[in-house]
């Protein structure tokens, strides 16, 4: 079964694993947090060190040259280009992989990016995304059924079949319609994130960095936009992770407007629908593919990753920064006190800031109206339903005003 990101809401709250009681919650303190470990390549150095065919670096970024190869995708032929990193091995057995990147991709062009691990064996070259800016010749997709000795890719994540993976590499196709011209997509970063989960969530943390430190994020409901287009998911339920990540560039002043905005029409918060619409996944038929939202928010000027955080103090470290935390979250009916929403099997919500006591501040965009997003939820609720739910999954997006505080290894 595909990971559930498309904020299906309380009809799926029976096919749950309850959230961890209290008592499991005491006995899981003494577990280790999980292991986590974040690679970026940006910036001419960082790809020098890869293995580049077909493409060069003009400024730090990777754009084609004389690319040799050809491929026919969908009736069309394009020109690839590729490069490749070394292997990355971050230091434990891990089993889940996300990639990120940043990346344009003008006219008829796109990228592919690929993720090869090795354990036991060596696997083959899996596909973890196809992406263009644009919906106008390609396809946006997460490709299906792919699968090897070591594990299975579910969407946008590559998944251990057995103990994990010691290394990975990742490679990027640039692909550009041939006969084009000179207009080549760009690469200006890729990034993955390694990760060993624990079977189960530990305690709640201790406050430490963010008391009483509230983002002025706006506010904004995927449920008025429930029946918005059909093609794109059709809102309400289905639109937690583009309402998040619209809150979130819209923190930064990096909404969409003006003509972009214009195929919309008449409806609320139109820029929802734009980047509801930039961020569909044709194979998954939603947008909750975690590196497509990252992907269109690095498309708006910012940099845009997928990590893990290992706790909420991570998460204040970040908000702190003054960053604010798109975290993917799931919890069975009840555990989560306070939320518009009594169960989900996957949902997205903006940890917008802490009380002076530790207890998460959110934009919860499940709420009926904007004017129910801006909630309060208990610190180890919170934690559980997402350390227990995704593994502690984040879209870090930020721009230059706000750089990332020191790295624990996972940002």
């Amino acid at each position: 079964m595909h990971r559930l990101s498309l904020c299906v809401l309380g009809l799926l709250a029976g096919m749950l694993v309850a959230v961890p009681s209290s008592s499991a919650t005491a006995s899981a303190a003494k577990r280790e947090p999980a292991q986590v470990g974040f690679t970026r390549w940006e910036g001419g150095s960082a790809f020098r060190a890869g293995v580049r065919s077909g493409t060069r670096l003009k400024q730090g970024v990777l754009v084609l040259k004389d690319p040799a190869k050809q491929r026919r995708y969908r009736g069309t032929r394009y020109d690839v280009g590729t490069w490749t990193s070394a292997p990355v091995a971050p230091g434990f057995a891990f089993t889940q992989l996300v990639a990120s990147w940043s990346a344009s991709t003008p006219r008829n062009s796109w990228v592919e990016i690929r993720a090869r691990l090795t354990g036991a064996t060596t696997g083959r070259w899996m596909v973890l995304g196809r992406w263009a800016s644009s919906d106008k010749h390609v396809r946006r997709t997460s490709v299906p059924d792919q699968s090897d000795a070591l594990g299975r890719v579910d969407v946008d994540t590559w998944k251990a079949s057995s103990a994990g993976a010691s290394s990975y590499q990742l490679q990027v196709r640039l692909m550009r319609r041939a006969g084009a011209g000179s207009a080549s997509p760009t690469v200006a970063m890729l990034g993955a994130v390694a990760s060993r989960l624990p079977s189960s969530a530990p305690a709640a943390s201790t406050p430490v960095a963010a008391r009483g430190v509230v983002l002025d994020v706006p506010r904004y409901s995927q449920m008025v936009h429930r029946g918005d287009f059909a093609q794109y998911g059709g809102g309400g339920e289905a639109w937690c992770s583009p309402t998040s990540t619209a809150m979130v560039l819209g923190y930064y002043g990096r909404l969409p407007s003006g003509s972009a905005l214009a195929w919309v029409g008449a409806r609320p918060d139109p820029w929802v629908d734009e980047v509801a619409r930039r961020t569909y996944d044709a194979s998954y038929e939603g947008t909750g593919n975690w590196p497509f939202n990252t992907a269109y928010a690095a498309s708006r000027g910012l940099s845009a990753f997928v990590t893990r955080l290992r706790s909420l103090t991570e998460a204040e470290s970040l908000v702190a920064a003054g960053i604010p935390v798109i975290a993917s979250v799931s919890f069975s009916s009840g555990a989560l006190s306070g939320a518009p929403i009594s169960s989900t099997a996957g949902h997205l919500l903006v940890i917008v800031g802490f009380t002076a006591s530790g207890d998460v501040v959110v934009n919860d965009p499940a709420a009926k109206s904007a004017a129910g997003v801006r909630r309060t939820y208990d610190r180890a609720q919170l934690e559980a339903a997402w350390l227990g739910g995704s593994g502690g999954t984040v879209y870090v997006i930020h721009d230059a005003a706000h750089p990332l505080p020191p790295s624990p290894g996972n940002w």
